[in-house]
Formats: structure tokens, C-alpha cells, sequence
């Protein structure tokens, strides 16, 4: 795997840690959303940064699986990820932080962005180096 491929990777499992730390808390459930967006989005960075010369400085989840769906055969829940993708984009301004059209994420939704984000991460990962256990 290149280098920065497995940074990609590395930074995947911080943010997949930092969910697994918040989803618990009700204060954080917001941030715990948007570190398993985080996730999602660097582990499909990873496998972009392995195939391609330049790495496309997008953040939406959607797009960036497109991209990855060129480099691997993968099948991720888009529903979910175009949730994330709204609260990352809401967690990231004063106000919104990270609502979901009812409000913030209960623990359950929390842990339910947390086993997606933990399947992406670990679907990709055996993808980009199957002989790591």
C-alpha cells in the first residue's frame, strides 16, 4: 500500500476511535456523527490516493464513492451516507451542530453511524491490504 494511502487509513481508524469514545455521550452524539463522516471519507480517500495521481479535495460521500466505485467493487448504504454528509456539513457551523431533521442524534443513530463507518473502514482497509489482520 503507498504511503499516504495508509495515512489515509491511520486517519480512518483516529476518527472511528473518537466515535467510538462520543456515541455514548448524549452532549456528543453530534461529533460522533461527524467523525464517522470522517471516517467514511478518509477511507474512501485511501483507496483513491492508491489508484489515482491526485487525490480530489471533496468531502461528500457520495461523490467520493463514485470515485470509488471506478477502483473497487464495493456496496455502501447511500442513504446513510447522505445523512452523514448533512451532518458534517451542519457540524461544522454554530447553530446546526450536526442536526438531524428531528435535532441532534440519539445514542442509537450515534452507534448506527458508528457500526456504517466502522464497516466502510474495515472493508477498505482489508481491500487495500488483505493480509493485515
Amino acid at each position: 500500500m503507498r504511503f499516504l494511502a495508509s495515512e489515509w487509513i491511520r486517519a480512518a481508524g483516529d476518527d472511528l476511535l473518537a466515535v467510538k469514545k462520543m456515541m455514548e455521550d448524549d452532549d456528543l452524539t453530534h461529533l460522533a456523527a461527524f467523525h464517522a463522516q470522517q471516517c467514511v471519507e478518509k477511507s474512501f480517500k485511501a483507496v483513491l490516493e492508491e489508484n489515482l495521481a491526485d487525490t480530489p479535495k471533496i468531502h461528500g460521500l457520495l461523490r467520493l464513492y463514485e470515485l470509488v466505485s471506478g477502483f473497487v467493487d464495493v456496496d455502501f448504504d447511500k442513504d446513510t451516507m447522505k445523512t452523514l454528509d448533512g451532518l458534517y456539513v451542519d457540524a461544522r457551523y454554530p447553530g446546526m451542530m450536526g442536526l438531524l431533521p428531528d435535532g441532534k442524534p440519539d445514542k442509537d443513530e450515534a452507534r448506527a453511524f458508528h457500526v456504517f463507518a466502522e464497516m466502510v473502514y474495515e472493508t477498505i482497509k482489508h481491500i487495500l491490504d488483505p493480509n493485515e489482520s
